[in-house]
């Protein structure tokens, strides 16, 4: 198979191919490969290859599974292959290797991907950009001056880039949909408790981060989640299976009238760009057309007091992180260990007492419960995905000055001061970002949906949010909007111009 044709396939196309024997699952998996070495050089998308095993591998996967043969990328954080390198972007882990396939890479293993390796993400998936010092930046096939965002930053730009179909994902605070966003991907978070998690953990960020896929296609992703939904009795959250199937309710209609509610205000009080407001307009108006009532409404929601109790809950799994990692290697952990964020976070949390935790989660389900009020009345509501499109690479990673000052700094301060200092210190990030935290602390899904292009040529996504368990409904509206003009795909990349 051509370069030029396999990149134009999305994972459905590619599996009914190899199925019908029209083209043989090897030569997918070596136009994949083709693909890799061609660009990977330029987005360094991709940060440990296994080329060899996957091509060994082929022989052994059952040619009956749904999706034999169709390669797949996974990200270099929980999504562990045994025998494999596993380093969450961290240059601790560098030489960890994994013992033990998760729980979410065994279900894609036994649906007969054939998995190329691992891709690029930021320490601990910290950050919505993907410039770990480890690996170096992974680059947007937009355009490489600029970011494809994180922490899925490296999946995105290898989907983008037409390196795979669809890559692992996850999404802690928008990892999914804000590279989705900046790369012009279809990017949905999952509800909380529908994709497989562990072995060995079942709470990740207290529930608030999913694994899940980033794709091009709304049909990959509907597919992929009727693959992965479950129901695992070891884990903390659950959610009931849709027993209906994805793939066969997207051509399915919504119900004839939907009350959708939307915004362009930042839920943090920060600015949000002309081209964001541009996109929810597009889709604002064509919804408004189809005979939706629509509805301008700002959320009931104090979000930057969420964001606050959104960083202390990352300060303490930072230090529980270190501290599992101090046991492992047997001494104290430095700061020069660790990446800024990682630190100021890490010593952050060793002031927090577990009440204070436990009253930053619980502000979490007053938030749930607001939305779950909010969303009967509103089926749907609709923001910016990003406030802004791609920052420029290096321009969000703090200046070796600036890490020599927060490091002092957050040393001295009193808890309180630290707390600030860890919102300070996020703000130029959560500027381009305010918008998707939300889902991930009330766990409910929500969905970037590629709708503009900028007149510099970047793509920036729509955030689409409804009430927990209602993928289906995200997935139907989806499905229709790619079908129409307002869908941007990969029209202006220029690396799918081949």
């Amino acid at each position: 198979m051509k370069k030029n044709e396999y990149i134009q396939l999305d994972a459905v196309e590619i599996s009914t191919l190899i199925k019908r024997k029209e083209v043989h699952a090897k030569e997918i998996v070596m136009a994949a490969i083709e693909r890799l070495e061609e660009v990977n050089p330029t987005i360094n998308a991709v940060v440990h290859e296994r080329i060899e095993r996957a091509l060994q591998e082929l022989d052994s996967l059952d040619a009956k599974t749904p999706f034999y043969g169709v390669p797949l990328l996974l990200k270099n954080i929980s999504q562990n292959v045994k025998g494999e390198p596993i380093t969450s972007g961290s240059r601790l882990l560098k030489n960890h290797i994994a013992d033990h396939d998760a729980h979410f890479v065994k279900t894609l293993r036994d649906a007969g991907f054939s998995i190329l390796g691992h891709t690029n993400t930021p320490e601990f998936g910290l950050k919505n950009i993907t410039e770990p010092e480890i690996y170096g930046p992974t680059r947007n096939p937009w355009n490489t001056n600029y970011s494809p965002g994180g922490s899925s930053g490296g999946s995105a730009a290898s989907v983008a880039a037409g390196i795979v179909p669809v890559a692992g994902a996850s999404d802690g605070g928008g990892s999914i949909r804000i590279p989705a966003s900046f790369t012009g991907l279809f990017g949905l978070k999952p509800t909380r408790g529908r994709t497989p998690v562990g072995p060995g953990y079942g709470r990740a960020w207290q529930g608030a981060a999913i694994n899940f896929v980033l794709s091009r296609s709304v049909r990959d992703s509907a597919a992929l989640l009727e693959l992965l939904q479950t129901v695992q009795p070891e884990a903390a959250f659950q959610t009931p299976l849709f027993t209906e199937g994805y793939v066969n309710v997207l051509n399915k209609p919504l119900k004839k009238t939907l009350r959708i509610a939307y915004s362009t205000k930042s839920p943090v009080d920060t600015p949000v760009s002309d081209e964001a407001k541009k996109a929810v307009e597009k889709i604002v108006k064509w919804l408004d057309r189809q005979g939706h009532i629509i509805e301008e409404r700002e959320l009931p929601i104090d979000g930057i007091q969420l964001m606050k109790d959104y960083y202390i809950m990352n300060s303490g799994e930072m230090n529980a992180t270190a501290r599992s990692l101090e046991k492992a290697f047997g001494r104290v952990l430095t700061e020069n260990d660790m990446e800024i964020e990682s630190w100021v976070l890490h010593v952050a949390g060793k002031s927090l007492s577990a009440a204070e935790y436990a009253e930053s989660l619980a502000s979490w389900d007053l938030a749930a419960e607001k939305m779950a009020n909010f969303h009967r009345h509103f089926d749907f509501f609709i923001t910016p995905a990003t406030a802004f499109p791609a920052p420029k690479v290096g321009e969000l990673t703090h200046s070796k000055d600036a890490q020599l000052e927060l490091q002092k700094n957050i040393a001295n301060a009193s808890k309180e001061e630290q707390q600030q200092i860890i919102y300070d210190m996020f703000l130029p990030s959560l500027t381009y970002t305010p918008f998707t935290q939300l889902a991930n602390l009330t766990g409910q899904p929500a969905m970037s949906v590629p709708i503009h292009v900028t007149a510099d040529g970047l793509p920036i996504g729509v955030q689409v949010m409804t009430q927990k368990g209602e993928e289906h409904r995200l997935l139907q509206l989806a499905a229709q909007v790619e079908q129409t003009d307002l869908w941007i795909g990969m029209k202006g990349n220029p690396m799918f111009k081949d």
